[in-house]
Formats: C-alpha cells, sequence, structure tokens
C-alpha cells in the first residue's frame, strides 16, 4: 500500500516556547527546558533554568505527556519526547512544542523525524548560513510519510522497544555510578574506608584527618592541561569519543589521549566533570587529566566532582575556569593503599558501566538500521522480531 504524504501543519499543532524577558514576564517562577536540554530523544534535566510564567500561559507554553520538543536552532531538528519527566515544565522560545493529532502516533512521528535528521533532512528547511534556524512557517512544511495509525503504532513500538532497553541500561549506569560516588563519600569524607576502626586521628588545616593521611593540594591528585583544537571540518567519525565541555560531541577516527581519563569544561560551560573509560580527544574548550600522582584516575574524577568548580568562573560574557586557580586548592590526600583498595572495588562498577554502554550502543546500532527502512515502508513491520533482554545480553 502506498502511504501518503502530507505536511507537518496538517498533522499536528505546533507552537515556539516564551521569549525569555526578565522585565516584561510576570507569574510565578518555573523551571523550562532550553536548547541545552534536548538532545535526540532525551533530555538533560540536571541544570533547568527558571522565568516567570502566569497561570494562563500554562496551555501555551506547557509541556504534555507525548509532546514532541524541537530545537529551533543550535541544531534544528535535534527532538525528544516529553514524558512528564518533571511535572509543570514549561518551555522557551529556542524550541518547538509539536502536539500530533489523532491520526498521528507521537512516537512515530518522532521517529520520521529522528531519521530526516540523520539524514540531514531539515538543512532544506533551515534559514541562516552560519547560525542555521528552524523557524515555524518552515516547519509547517515538513513533509511526513503517514500509513495507517496500526501500522504507526507496530512501527512505533518495534523501534522504541529498542530504545526502552537503551533507557534501561541508562538508569542501570546511572545506580552503578550513585553507588562509586556514594562509596567515595563513605571512604574520603566521613572516614569509613575498611580497617577506619582501628585507625586514630590527628588534626589538619581542614580539620581532623586519619594518621598517614596528608594535606596537600588538587595538583597532588590530578594536574590538568587545556585541550587541544579539533575543527569541525577536520572531523571523521571513528571509534573514538571527542569530548566538549558539556559532554561527547561526536567522534573521530584518531584519539588524541590514552584513556581512561578525566575531562572537566574550560570554556562556554564550567561545572561538569566526566569520566571518559577509553581513549578519546579533549577538545580546547576542556581540561583534562595529564596526570594523576596518586596513581588513581577514579579517586581524582571523584575529588574533582566533588568541588564547585562554577565558583572559580573568570569570565564575564563566557564561564572560564582557570586551571591554575584551582590546582592549588586545598585537598586531603589518603594514604596510598586506601586509593588502591579503592581501585579495587570501584574499578569493577565502572567495568559493568562500560559494558552496559556498549550494549547500548549495539541496541543504538540495530535501531538505526532498522530506522530508514521501517518509517518509509520499505519492509512489511510483520517481518520484524522484538528486541529481547537475553538478545542483549549476549550482545
Amino acid at each position: 500500500m502506498q502511504w501518503e504524504t502530507k505536511k507537518l501543519e496538517d498533522l499536528a499543532d505546533f507552537y515556539l516556547g516564551k521569549m525569555l524577558d526578565k522585565k516584561k514576564n510576570k507569574g510565578d517562577y518555573r523551571p523550562y527546558l532550553a536548547n541545552v536540554n534536548v538532545r535526540w530523544g532525551g533530555f538533560e534535566l540536571d541544570d533547568l533554568r527558571e522565568m516567570r510564567f502566569e497561570d494562563r500561559e500554562k496551555e501555551r507554553y506547557g509541556l504534555e505527556y507525548g509532546d514532541i520538543v524541537m530545537c529551533e536552532g543550535g541544531e534544528p531538528g535535534r527532538c525528544a519526547i516529553w514524558k512528564n519527566q518533571i511535572p509543570g515544565m514549561m518551555f522557551q522560545k529556542a524550541l518547538h512544542r509539536i502536539r500530533p493529532n489523532a491520526t498521528l502516533d507521537y512516537r512515530f512521528l518522532y521517529y520520521s523525524f529522528l531519521n530526516r535528521g540523520q539524514e540531514g533532512g531539515f538543512d532544506q528547511y533551515c534559514t541562516g548560513a552560519t547560525i542555521k534556524h528552524l523557524p515555524r512557517q518552515n516547519l509547517a512544511k515538513v513533509e511526513v510519510a503517514v500509513p495507517p495509525l496500526e501500522t504507526q503504532r507496530a512501527i512505533a513500538s518495534i523501534l522504541s522497544a529498542y530504545d526502552d532497553l537503551i533507557e534501561n541500561n541508562t538508569r542501570r549506569i546511572e545506580i552503578l555510578e550513585e553507588m562509586a560516588r556514594r562509596l567515595y563519600e563513605e571512604w574520603f569524607v566521613h572516614f569509613r574506608f575498611p580497617g577506619h576502626e582501628e585507625v586514630s586521628f590527628k588534626e589538619s588545616e581542614l580539620g581532623e584527618i586519619p594518621e598517614g593521611w596528608e594535606v596537600g593540594t588538587l595538583q597532588d591528585v590530578i594536574v590538568l592541561q587545556r585541550g587541544f583544537d579539533l575543527p569541525v571540518k577536520k572531523r571523521t567519525p571513528g571509534d573514538f569519543p571527542i569530548v566538549s565541555a558539556t559532554g561527547v560531541s561526536g567522534t573521530h577516527v584518531e584519539a588524541k589521549i590514552d584513556g581512561p581519563g578525566v575531562v572537566t569544561g574550560r570554556s562556554g560551560s564550567i561545572g561538569k566533570v566526566m569520566y571518559v573509560h577509553g581513549s578519546y580527544w579533549p577538545l580546547n574548550t576542556t581540561l583534562w587529566g595529564k596526570a594523576f600522582p596518586l596513581g588513581s584516575s577514579l579517586f581524582a574524577f571523584y575529588t574533582l566532582s566533588a568541588i564547585d568548580l562554577k565558583g572559580f568562573n573568570v569570565g564575564a560574557a563566557v564561564p572560564t575556569l582557570n586551571r591554575n586557580d584551582i590546582h592549588g586548592l586545598p585537598v586531603i590526600l589518603p594514604a596510598k593503599e586506601v586509593v588502591q583498595l579503592f581501585d579495587q572495588v570501584a574499578g569493577p562498577i565502572h567495568e559493568l558501566v562500560v559494558t552496559l554502554e556498549k550494549k547500548s550502543a549495539n541496541l543504538r546500532t540495530q535501531r538505526d538500521l532498522l530506522l530508514p527502512k521501517l518509517v518509509s515502508g520499505e519492509i512489511d513491520v510483520s517481518d520484524i522480531t522484538m528486541p529481547e533482554d537475553k538478545e542483549v545480553e549476549a550482545a
């Protein structure tokens, strides 16, 4: 059966979010999504901003379950499905809220957008040479192939099964990372490390610390170095992550640094500390761990994560972190044998994280192979089997 192609304006309601204007905005402060909070298929909700919204604006600028939130600028077309992760969420002008009508499954529409985005299909609707935008009037013209609703739901169920498994792995990773963080706090903040009952304490400039431990500086734990230039036009997708101040921003065929490593923001965005399990390329917007004098990148990661790096911002318009301002910060240096034991316990936790990340990457690859064939009607949905947990375990 030939699928009918329709313009988005015939399939959904869509609005741009509210303009941020401190002088004009009234009402109560509410959290809102900005461009930086929207990723492909998900949201980063750790650092939300707030602005004033009036009660009457909830319908226009509020989000409901099943809404698709799409970037108008930055990477126009990048989008995710809102699933009421945080009740009462609003959205800013840099985003479109797309709400499909009854003839369209919101999951099918998202996967149609995902496929278009992977193929660069939004470019023809964008304006701007250096900074691209996807204005509302152009978004209305985006075409979607629309099969019968039952077929839409079948396709969406197959593809979302992969994403559900990926999301489950992501939750497991978050739990494992929280376990390791709490282990660090238990041992090195509360001093309840193995054998602590038999250790006496002594006074120091940072308070009481165990005998055999010392007070040093952050540079005794991690030596930070500025990252490296890698222009977009010189990047070739490969096996090694490109790490920016905000996270992984792509891959490259070459690694600049042998991992594992520790990376944090230097310019543009500061405060986030990342642990990279393999070899990688740290961009010039970052600071990366050149050396770990105590012999543990994991201990260095958690030590650096415990510092309020945003408090050391020296930039006015652009947030900036100077490594020399934090290298001399006083920190507690545990006995090396305790750091080594921490590695022996926390290391396997991080190995599980790596395993789950690889499984998610495999699932994502399988989904992306099916994606264009399913949303175009090239293959019959009855020929596709759903992924199972046992298949994931064997991946």
